[in-house]
């Protein structure tokens, strides 16, 4: 029988308990405390700990006593019933429910076949405990490792950060905005400029403020200041207003956009498309890798079309995030001080316009396919000279750029898959929780890291980035190369997945004696493979990638040094 839990906390200043079995419903538990606050069906509550911190209202919540009680708040009245869901997911955070019903049946599993209990699964058990003090404490904006201080805002929540809002707050933009101008007048060394015209460059050495210096120097490296009379002041406040127009979510934010516009400068220098194609071209490409994820809510094509979003109806369904970014994008250009081609004719801004919106719009995925092929027919036949095929090309190059990460190290590249994938769970999860259409590659109860790379990398990054290189052979060695060995890394580690998978299926037939639950005694990483270790790893690794990198990271020679 379940053990009854006793919970104190105060609504509206007075004390109130609740009393409930452990395994009661969580729709139950949620209603003994709607019915204490005196909340209606569509209000929405908080309850917070002793420190201030959201904590799930679930039969998973602790006991507690009248010296930790708990405080319950009402936040929002009489929500309409079709945005409670969504509203809740973005008031409550992760909830780590299914995680830990899964385990729960891992362990009565094995208990029962073999009588023994692995020492993997307790340290699985440890992870999710950890997993939840993480998510319930301020504390754990730094260790998902994109942002190191909470600011709070008056914006609606993120759902991907504990109190944390979707869109950066003014006083952050501020901080990053001063510390930008305080350095944009520094030089930076010959070494960090060659080095950025690399594909094994290292994103997450660098701060916000730092990867805006960088943006500049593309610009200026170029020559597009001379060449289109591009005033510093306008560029700075135009790369400024692109830095506050990306969100605060785990993939498709600033750092993203660095890391796509830095794999473009590195294909125009790797393949000398100076001198094969328009000055104006590589900045239409340049300036559309900057802004093709403009203000990116964390929610793919499928999620805005299923939930009938305001973007999906604005674009009738047809690329709604790709058609948003371009608006965003130009949005911001329509001002003049944020306008880097307000010094250009007429024709040359529509001839930039018409490029940027054609090179957005090819990252829809929906479209790659079509893309692809209509690039495979030019190629025999490929000429610089026929803007046709250059258009075609500039379609191919950012969506080179775009899904680029695993050409780069596997150090840079493992972090960015991470952040994608807790960006896709969290898609999945409010999808369930809306009753929408789940996205299977989405799924954290199917997907697992290797799983969800092994097919992309064979069936999507390698053929597009093959095309490419059979058009500029050099590119080889430099982002097909590494991604055949992500692909080798990652099958590899699916096997160790699968014969790990094998092993304990075949140890729980061959041992059916019952025995008393061993010490955890984990094996050290001598008795493991490498395989075996990074697929250990792999079961409830989350992002980490920013909190322990840095600009100081990088060789002393690679710092920006003052004049």
């Amino acid at each position: 029988m379940a053990t009854t839990k006793i919970i104190y906390f105060v609504v509206g200043g007075r004390p109130e308990q609740a009393e409930f079995p452990g395994d009661c419903p969580a729709q139950d538990v949620k209603e003994v405390f709607r019915a204490a606050a005196e909340a209606g069906p569509h209000d929405i509550l908080k309850l917070y700990n002793t420190k201030g911190n959201i904590i799930n209202i679930s039969p998973k919540l602790e006991s507690n006593t009248l010296q930790t009680q708990y405080k319950l708040e009402v936040v929002a009245a009489d929500c309409k019933t079709e945005s409670l869901g969504s509203e809740l997911a973005a008031a409550l955070g992760f909830d780590l429910s299914a995680m830990e019903k899964r385990l729960q049946e891992l362990e009565k599993k094995i208990l029962v076949e073999s009588g023994e209990m692995p020492s993997i699964v307790y340290e699985m058990r440890n992870r999710v405990e950890s997993f939840r003090e993480k998510l319930e404490s301020v504390e754990h904006l730094s260790w998902l490792g994109l942002f190191k201080e909470l600011s709070e805002g008056t914006n609606k929540p993120s759902p991907f950060y504990h109190k944390r809002p979707l869109r950066k707050t003014k006083e952050e933009c501020q901080q990053v905005m001063e510390k930008y101008l305080q350095m944009s007048s520094l030089e930076v060394t010959e070494e960090v400029r060659q080095y950025l015209k690399t594909p094994a460059f290292d994103n997450w050495q660098w701060e916000d403020a730092e990867i805006m210096v960088l943006l500049q120097l593309m610009y200026t490296d170029l020559d597009f200041m001379s060449k289109f009379n591009i005033e510093m002041e306008v560029l700075q406040q135009f790369l400024f207003e692109v830095y506050r127009h990306y969100n605060n979510i785990p993939f498709h934010n600033f750092k993203h956009c660095f890391c796509v516009t830095q794999m473009m400068y590195g294909l125009i220098w790797l393949t000398d498309l100076q001198n094969n194609m328009d000055d104006i071209d590589i900045l239409t490409m340049l300036t559309s890798a900057i802004c093709h994820d403009l203000d990116h809510p964390g929610y793919n094509n499928a999620y805005q079309i299923n939930a009938r979003t305001e973007l999906a109806l604005r674009y009738n369904d047809i690329s709604p995030l790709e058609n948003h970014h371009c608006a965003v994008a130009f949005k911001i250009l329509e001002k003049p001080e944020n306008n880097i081609f307000r010094n250009l004719t007429t024709e040359q801004y529509k001839r930039i316009r018409e490029g940027m919106i054609k090179c957005v719009l090819a990252t829809d995925m929906v479209r790659h396919n079509e893309i692809l092929n209509q690039f495979r027919s030019i190629l025999p036949v490929f000429d610089f000279n026929n803007k046709d095929h250059k258009d075609v090309l500039t379609t191919i190059i950012i969506k080179v750029s775009d899904i680029s990460n695993e050409a780069r190290p596997m150090d840079v590249a493992e972090p960015w898959l991470d952040c994608l994938l807790q960006e896709f769970f969290n898609q999945s999860d409010m999808e369930k929780l809306e009753g929408l259409p789940v996205s299977p590659f989405m799924d954290r109860d199917k997907v697992t890291k290797p799983s969800s790379q092994t097919g992309f990398i064979r069936f999507v990054l390698l053929p597009l980035f093959i095309e490419l290189a059979n058009l500029f052979p050099n590119l080889e060695q430099h982002i097909i190369a590494p991604v055949r060995k992500a692909l080798d890394y990652y099958t590899e580690m699916e096997k160790a997945l699968e014969k790990e998978k094998q092993n304990r299926t075949g140890s729980s037939l061959n041992d059916k004696v019952v025995k008393p639950p061993q010490k955890k005694e984990s094996r050290t990483s001598a008795d493991q493979s490498e395989p075996e270790k990074t697929a250990s790893r792999t079961q409830l690794k989350v992002s980490s990638a920013g909190t322990s990198k840095k600009a100081k990271a990088l060789k002393s020679s690679q710092k920006i040094e003052k004049k």
